[in-house]
């Protein structure tokens, strides 16, 4: 039986609840698949029907009410172990057979998901694009003639062409995006340590990630819930400092301040198609309402050089010795050539590395914080594997121009498809946040997907909505003032100082009336609802705080004044500020000024 519903989550849950299919008839689809799709070189070991037995043995004797992974099929990237599978890292040399499943891995498995096999990748996970493997080069899901981007290329291949649910990448200079990106899969760089790397074979320890292909948001969140989780055997592991953070996840609702770069820091190698699929992702977005604002990103672009241009291929060496040391030959020359650089970094190297990029880290500090996200392109270009094989260096190079700085700066980063080109080849950005950013980064990638409507990876189903329920900035707060903390008046400083800013300028809801109270200075109006029919439109601003400054913000404020909701021209409501029908004594009604400053401005 040839199964006929899309495999994601949603799809299978909602069959194997209603006895419509079985995991064993997913995998005899799945199973056929994998031969269609043999010459894609999508997979290292396959796990035979002998090994999947045991999976099936389990679940036909549990309830799948406990397990939320009932029968959920994913691949694993071949750095990653499975218990009793070789791991390779596309270096037969190197094999080995594990006798425990990688943390994450398992984790997965006791969840009720069943492992489909080790998938390929750039040898030792070094490229960003896919063909530097003995088993072949991946090749991408729409075009076969172009690169499936790396190294995570069969994980997100696998899922493109319905042959996984989700799979497990990792992540060091990009590649749990760039792949992503090429075969129009939602994916998802952690914040490092959010997923334990317990089982992964590192490339460089200190910056790794485990990362995860999906089909969309819903799907990534629901994994992400289920893999995360500290892990006292990895030294890097962190528990995520935000309690409950899954429910802060749904679709990003209200206003939206992303930060791009500008034009004269994007780069797009020669690829007019994708530059002009980027230009419609932002005028797009404009159009939603989404506030873009051109971001200085050169501390970024700079970090992107270090990884490789620095001491951290250090990290790659350590990772492949002795090999490297004993039988560098097993290697493919191209990474022969990029990990044997490693050993000749220097203590003194290192060291002004770090040196420099603290300074670029605390330039990007400041940048991060001046909006919600910030938004790159996922990759300048896609190229064709004939291209990099011609010129392995210089290619790859380029594919990480977006990405290479990400995990030198302890940031989380989600790759979402935003459309196609002219020539039908998935384009897509990819979102940035501080380090445990990874719900809200998800949250707005929603909203896009939401947007965008983009069928599922390579012909696995038509746009699937996703979450419908609200979610807002949890770490800044919408602010609306309408007297002396507007712009330019006396205790403005008083938003600025906290790190405020100014979101946007817009009136009230007609509902209202506008008072100038007794007493002073400074003189301060008061906005109170009116009665039915009476009330106006009242000139105010909406300024973003943290949310940590809110309270002492508030606090702050002297009676009758108060915060409570106050509703916008367009509906929505914000809080801002209110006055008690206490301070009106004595005060005088200036509504038919349409604001303060209208009010402040009457004798000119």
């Amino acid at each position: 039986m040839s199964i006929t519903c899309s495999l994601s989550l949603t799809d299978l849950r909602a069959q194997y609840l209603s006895g419509s299919l079985t995991p064993r008839e997913v995998f005899a689809t799945i199973g056929e698949r994998i031969e269609q799709y043999r010459e894609h070189n999508i997979w290292i070991h396959a796990l035979t029907a002998a090994e999947l037995e045991a999976y099936f043995l389990r679940l036909e004797q549990a309830d799948i009410h406990a397990l939320p992974l009932y029968g959920i099929p994913f691949a694993i990237k071949d750095n990653i172990d499975l218990a009793g599978v070789p791991t390779t890292a596309a270096c037969p040399e190197f094999s080995y057979i594990p006798e425990r499943s990688a943390f994450v891995v398992q984790r997965l498995i006791d969840a009720g998901a069943i492992p489909v096999g080790k998938s390929n990748l750039d040898q030792f996970a070094t490229g960003l694009v896919g063909v530097r493997s003995p088993y072949g080069a991946c090749k991408n899901s729409f075009d076969p003639s172009m690169v499936s981007g790396g190294s995570s290329a069969g994980s997100a291949v696998s899922v493109a062409l319905g042959m996984a649910s989700f799979s497990l990448g990792t992540d060091t200079a990009g590649s749990g995006r760039v792949p992503a990106c090429f075969n129009n899969l939602v994916g998802v760089k952690p914040s490092i340590g959010l997923l334990s790397a317990s089982g992964m074979l590192p490339a460089c320890r200190s910056l790794d990630c485990i990362t995860i292909f999906a089909l969309h948001c819903d799907d990534a969140n629901t994994l992400l819930a289920v893999a995360e989780g500290e892990d006292a055997s990895d030294a890097y592991s962190r528990v995520n400092p935000f309690a409950n953070q899954a429910r802060h996840y749904g679709a990003w609702q209200g206003m939206l301040r992303i930060g791009v770069l500008p034009e004269n820091q994007l780069a797009f190698f020669g690829h007019s198609d994708y530059q002009a699929s980027y230009e419609e992702t932002i005028t797009a977005l404009k159009e939603q309402g989404v506030e873009i604002i051109e971001v200085d990103f050169a501390p970024f672009i700079e970090a992107a050089r270090l990884l490789y241009e620095g001491p951290w291929v250090a990290e790659r060496y350590i990772a492949t010795t002795p090999l490297i040391q004993d039988n560098p030959q097993a290697m493919l020359p191209v990474i022969q050539t990029i990990i044997g650089g490693g050993a000749k970094s220097s203590a003194v190297d290192a060291f002004q590395a770090q040196y420099r990029l603290k300074a670029l880290r605390k330039a990007a500090t400041s940048v991060l914080a001046s909006v919600d996200c910030l938004l790159s392109p996922t990759a300048g270009r896609p190229y064709s594997i004939d291209a990099v094989n011609a010129d392995p260096i210089k290619l790859n190079s380029n594919l990480g121009y977006y990405t290479n700085y990400m995990n030198l700066f302890d940031l989380a980063g989600v790759a979402v498809p935003t459309g196609f080109t002219a020539s039908a080849f998935p384009f897509g950005v990819t979102l940035i946040g501080e380090a445990f950013t990874d719900r809200r980064l998800l949250s707005i990638a929603n909203r896009m997907q939401q947007y965008f409507q983009l069928p599922l990876g390579k012909d696995q189903g038509a746009f699937q909505p996703t979450a419908a329920s609200p979610v807002a900035n949890q770490q800044r707060i919408a602010v609306a003032v309408c007297g002396a903390h507007l712009q330019g008046q006396p205790l403005n400083w008083q938003l600025t100082e906290r790190g405020g800013y100014l979101l946007e300028k817009t009136t009230s809801a007609p509902n209202y009336k506008l008072y100038a109270l007794a007493g002073g200075p400074p003189f301060r109006p008061g906005m109170v609802i009116a009665p039915a029919g009476e009330g106006q439109a009242i000139e105010v601003e909406v300024w973003s705080l943290p949310a940590s400054e809110f309270g002492s913000f508030v606090a702050g404020i002297p009676a009758p004044l108060g915060i409570g909701k106050v509703t916008l021209a367009d509906g929505s409501q914000v809080s801002g500020f209110i006055c008690e029908a206490s301070g009106l004594a004595g005060a005088e009604d200036i509504s038919h000024f349409g604001g303060w400053r209208g009010y402040l401005g009457k004798g000119s």
